[in-house]
């Protein structure tokens, strides 16, 4: 193993000194997850092309580091960040945010994403042809990045598209014998050697006659709006340790390093919104079966929130919505940073949470800013469902809904469209919510349970009731999530003094029993262990466990040490 000072070097003569970053003050935005995780690293790199990229791996990979990929820090798990300092051996982080690149091929049907690009700019860019990417931001995390879903199979929300997933990619690994090699499963003829390959495809040097459309490789996930529409069955539509939809880099978790990825697009189509209410379960447990077998076309999203999450969003959710309402999702990555800069400055202080508290107080003096009718639906229902239809399918909905209803507790109403994105906007922010209240209330809160969970296709008992002795020991449940594939996010906000990791141990005995699978979207990260077939695809991606080492609790060491690598 070369020493600490070597690898830097070669790290700096690989993209400059300016873009490797040591020290807790500098990468601290870095190594420090969005929810969880923390630890110690040798260095940040920043690299600014793919061949700088691949001198930062052999670097790392010939000086004995561990290598942690990372593109927008969004996740909720720690899956990109550090997780302690016991890996034995120095941790070189690389960010891929100056990565960014988006080349169109077959005429926008098909993109191809390097490192740092965003779910929102390929959104932007494929907007001017009709096209959308396969998730749109509302149903996805503001500045997350493209490969970032693909290699947490993430995504889902729109119902005909499913889980993020390619068979197409380019991507480095470390093989048995600790060597690195570049993998071209793009479908798009580069060259021969690493270094022809990436800066051919930085470039955009190929021409159509290099795009190959016939080797049988999938771009999308074939099969998804089939399975969702499966509402008896009993196991969960889609969840993220699925060995089905593991494929190389879709699920990799960042056992890989990705360089690339080819996608299809979607044609983008015009759509309406209804919000529907009710205090009764089984009102929109029937709605789902309707939508999901009643109707030739599968709705476009179906989103639910819990009124309790409701009032948590519009409260302490009230900044990002207006942030993204008036300035659009563009400026949001780098209000983020500001923040976490903002944050680690006070944090030095000993100050912690001052940017909530300051950010929630003047939030509290403005006026509100959700619809009008979406708050006396608030005032009437504990069940909320957003319902986004295609526009040609809107009136035969509508139509279903009003004799629905009339035999049935709850309502409907058709939004205007100014209504129908604040709903979505609304749902976006109930996400982030848990965290706010919790830096603005430290006195009260332990900390947060955050679970995303996939229930069975055909359970009716959806809406969770937690025991009394679980129950007693938090001050809020937020429930909120994906309706149409019952996968739910339900975030727990723990009373101080309470044990978070023993309460999410409680939750965990509680879902095993209901059959449900989690993590459903988000990577199991550290917080969860990894189960056999994910550990086993894991080693058999990165058998010397340089990269991501630990993800899904495995072992950290070099080599995978004596795990057994069945995730516990």
């Amino acid at each position: 193993m070369s020493d600490r000072n070597t690898v830097l070097a070669q790290l700096r003569a690989a993209v400059g000194d300016r873009h490797v970053l040591t020290g807790d003050k500098a990468t601290r935005r870095f190594r420090r997850g969005y929810r969880f995780g923390d630890g110690p690293v040798l260095a940040v790199v920043r690299p600014g092309s793919l061949l700088q990229l691949w001198k930062v791996l052999q670097a790392a990979v010939q000086g004995g580091a561990a290598i942690i990929l990372q593109a927008a820090n969004t996740g909720l798990t720690g899956g990109s960040t550090p997780d302690g300092d016991d890996y034995g051996r120095p941790i070189v982080l690389v960010s891929t945010l100056r990565l960014a690149g988006i080349q169109l091929l077959n005429e926008g049907r098909q993109v191809l994403c390097l490192p740092g690009a965003t779910l929102d700019r390929l959104e932007q860019t494929l907007a001017p042809l009709g096209r959308e990417p396969h998730s749109v931001i509302g149903s996805s995390c503001i500045g997350a990045s493209v490969l970032g879903g693909i290699c947490n199979n993430s995504g889902g929300a729109l119902v005909r598209r499913g889980p993020a997933y390619t068979e197409m990619a380019l991507y480095a690994q470390v093989d048995a014998r600790g060597e690195l090699q570049l993998v071209n499963h793009l479908g798009i003829a580069l060259g021969d050697t690493p270094e022809q390959i990436l800066q051919r495809l930085q470039n955009g040097d190929y021409s159509t006659a290099d795009v190959s459309n016939g080797d049988g490789r999938a771009a999308s996930d074939p099969r998804y709006a089939e399975e969702v529409r499966k509402v008896d069955a009993d196991t969960p539509a889609r969840f993220n340790a699925d060995p089905s939809r593991h494929f190389e880099a879709a699920g990799s978790a960042g056992k890989l390093a990705v360089f690339a990825v080819r996608l299809d697009t979607f044609e983008k189509e015009a759509a309406e919104v209804f919000y529907i209410g009710s205090n009764r379960t089984d009102s929109l447990t029937a709605i789902r079966r309707q939508l999901l077998t009643g109707f030739e076309r599968l709705p476009i999203a179906g989103e639910y929130i819990h009124r309790d999450a409701y009032d948590i969003g519009e409260r302490y959710g009230k900044d990002s919505f207006l942030l993204i309402d008036k300035l659009g999702t563009a400026r949001v990555p780098a209000a983020f940073a500001l923040k976490s800069r903002a944050d680690g400055w006070f944090e030095r202080l000993g100050l912690r949470g001052v940017t909530d508290r300051v950010m929630q107080t003047l939030t509290g003096l403005l006026p509100s800013h959700l619809p009008k009718r979406m708050g006396e639906f608030r005032q009437r229902y504990e069940h909320h469902l957003l319902l986004k239809v295609s526009a040609q399918d809107a009136a035969a909905t509508e139509t279903w809904l009003r004799g629905f209803f009339n035999d049935h507790e709850g309502g409907y109403f058709h939004c205007t469209a100014d209504e129908g994105r604040k709903a979505f906007l609304h749902r976006f922010a109930v996400a982030g919510a848990a965290v706010r209240y919790r830096e603005v209330h430290r006195e009260q809160v332990q900390d947060i349970v955050a679970l995303d969970i996939a229930l069975r296709r055909d359970d009716a008992d959806w809406f969770e009731q937690l025991p009394a002795d679980i129950d007693g020991r938090l001050l809020h449940k937020l429930y909120y999530g994906h309706f149409l594939c019952h996968v739910f996010h339900q975030d727990y906000i723990a009373r101080k003094g309470e044990d978070p990791m023993a309460i999410e141990h409680a939750m965990w005995a509680l879902l095993d029993q209901r059959g449900a699978e989690y993590p459903a979207e988000h990577n199991v990260g550290h917080l969860y262990p990894a189960k056999p077939a994910l550990a086993g695809f894991y080693r058999t991606l990165d058998p010397s466990n340089t990269f991501n080492p630990g993800i899904g609790q495995t072992s950290k060491a070099k080599g995978w040490g004596s795990c057994d690598c069945d995730g516990h």
